[in-house]
């Protein structure tokens, strides 16, 4: 048996153990960061159908929930605010919760056919204010509430994460028979005594019924 060296490993206790494994960040890098949204964020933003939002559990855990809408959906208010509706979900409200523990959030936009995304940081309030809620009706239906991030940072991200999951290529789409129905896989986690047809049906209706 051919003798392998032990392998290396290695626990990260702080930045500067890091530091040790990967280099400094170049100037760009760091100075791509505008702390505001200008004209190309503001497009980006007007053009994104989707996001996910980054907030802090008070266990410390961290949480990341999406977002979607039409193009545009989350409003740039001003250089530094921007705005968010919260349509009906799960009403487990993880983000919301945490958002009135801890105001920190981080959004990451995308927009289908471009690798790039937009990285946003800040702090969220949650308001029902009329005028906010007015800027939101869908079918004559206001949000919940309203999402007002103050932006922190802002700045756009490299391709390379998009590029390596082949994330917009058609070739890279699975089948759907490839994996199973949200309602097999909550039949058989919840150990229902249902259909998992049925359970789909479910909540296919619920998306229809309630999806603003």
């Amino acid at each position: 048996m051919t003798d392998q060296p032990p392998a290396t490993n290695k626990t990260f206790t702080s930045e500067s153990d890091l530091r040790t494994t990967y280099k400094a960040p170049s100037d760009g890098v760091l100075a791509k960061d505008i702390r505001h949204i200008d004209a190309h964020c503001a497009r980006f933003i007007e053009l994104s159908p989707f996001c996910v939002i980054g907030s802090s559990r008070t266990d410390g855990f961290g949480d990341v929930s999406p977002r979607g809408g039409e193009p545009g959906f989350v409003h740039v208010l001003d250089k530094t605010h921007l705005a968010l509706p919260d349509r009906p979900g799960n009403n487990r409200l993880d983000s919301l919760s945490n958002i009135t523990a801890n105001p920190a959030i981080g959004l990451l936009f995308f927009l289908p056919g471009v690798n790039e995304m937009l990285r946003v940081n800040g702090e969220a309030t949650i308001s029902t204010e009329q005028a906010l809620m007015d800027r939101f009706l869908v079918n004559g239906r206001p949000p919940l509430s309203v999402l007002v991030v103050e932006v922190k940072e802002a700045y756009l991200h490299c391709a390379k994460a998009i590029k390596r999951a082949g994330l917009w290529d058609q070739d890279a789409q699975i089948e759907r028979a490839d994996f199973p129905s949200l309602g097999q896989i909550m039949r058989d986690q919840l150990t229902l005594d249902v259909e998992a047809e049925l359970v789909d049906q479910m909540l296919d209706q619920d998306a229809k019924d309630n999806l603003y």
